[in-house]
């Protein structure tokens, strides 16, 4: 009976631990928003979608597609660009 090990994998029974670090090359990905960037605007979502989210608990889906449970003051902060643009187009004011 052979037991199969992959040679890049190491095995705490063949090696003694010698502790370190190690490099994960992974491609660099550009974002347009910084991580977290949602959370800095007030989002467009439908009036009653937010009653019910306020009696239900529910999430609600705003107009960028950002899903959370509202429970901050929206005058607090400035409207996320991305729902204004939506918005914008709904309302026939941007470029068709």
């Amino acid at each position: 009976m052979s037991i199969e090990q992959d040679p890049f994998e190491s095995s705490p029974l063949s090696e003694p631990s010698r502790g370190g670090t190690s490099v994960l090359e992974r491609q660099a990905e550009r974002q347009q928003a910084e991580p977290g960037d949602h959370e800095r605007y007030a989002h467009y979502v439908q009036k009653d979608r937010i009653m019910e989210s306020a009696l239900t608990g529910e999430p609600v889906i705003a107009l960028c597609g950002k899903v959370w449970v509202p429970g901050r003051d929206p005058q607090k902060f400035p409207v996320c660009p991305d729902c204004k643009k939506v918005y914008d187009q709904m309302q026939g004011d941007g470029d068709s």
